[in-house]
């Protein structure tokens, strides 16, 4: 279970604009073991932001990040031990096959061999890897590098789970491919949150959605409630709702 709590982060501009630059302010949801959460929201909303703040990647300027109950800030390597990552940033070792990808990182969570070949064995059959499973990496399309990406990021089976726009920049069928792989996830019980911008995902696969416009959360719940909240029948009409009523207030 990952918990953000009041979380804030400000940036200074560049060059001659020193203007602070409020990016998340007091951001705040609960995502559940067994479900999926998604953050849903406009480019430039501080999705990112906020992910990066829950995987120990930016520390908050104010609020705290719980992961299975420990602070990020207090115990950052227990946290960093119960998250798999896929970050914005999909690089992966070009001079390396996608199996060595995964078992770099086995490794830098400490696991024997046999382990790590379990686990990629396992990863590449639920993924579709096994066909570039021994091709080193450099020419490997958009999908390859995502399915490798997020195949060594749960090499050490973490609990928990944060993907930035899995889907971004994927054809149809590897769309299709990565959905039902995260519905896997969450029948294992993993708590999984995932950041789009893309309508049609989150309501395909999220129990839970966290609307996010201007850095802040406007709304949260089911998709039902959503629905509910906004006075609208379909999601979609919904969304563009919340998050202008939102993006009015910051005009």
């Amino acid at each position: 279970m990952i918990v953000a709590e009041h979380l804030h982060k400000a940036f200074r501009g560049e060059g001659k604009d020193k203007r602070k630059v409020i990016a998340v302010e007091d951001v705040g949801f609960a995502a559940r073991d067994g479900e999926i959460t998604g953050l849903l929201g406009p480019n430039g909303a501080g999705k990112t932001t906020t992910l990066r703040m829950l995987y120990t990647l930016m520390e908050p300027d104010t609020g705290r990040v719980l992961v299975d109950g420990h602070d990020v800030a207090d115990s950052p390597n227990d946290a960093r031990r119960a998250l798999g990552v896929l970050p914005d940033a999909r690089g992966v070792y070009k001079r390396l096959t996608a199996r060595e990808n995964i078992a770099y990182f086995g490794k830098l969570h400490g696991l024997d061999d046999a382990l790590i070949a379990q686990r990629t064995q396992q990863l590449a059959q639920a993924l579709q890897m096994e066909d570039f499973l021994d091709r080193e990496t450099t020419g490997f399309s958009q999908g390859q590098r995502t399915k490798t990406a997020i195949a060594r990021a749960l090499v050490h089976d973490p609990k928990n789970v944060i993907l930035d726009e899995p889907t971004n920049g994927l054809d149809v069928m590897t769309t299709r491919g990565l959905r039902e792989f995260l519905g896997r996830l969450r029948e294992e019980g993993r708590c999984v949150i995932f950041s789009s911008h893309i309508m049609q995902e989150v309501a395909a696969l999220c129990d839970r959605i966290v609307v996010i416009a201007a850095g802040r959360v406007v709304a949260q719940g089911t998709p039902d409630e959503l629905r509910e909240l906004a006075h609208e029948a379909n999601l979609e009409d919904a969304f563009v709702r919340l998050i202008g009523s939102q993006e009015g207030l910051h005009a």
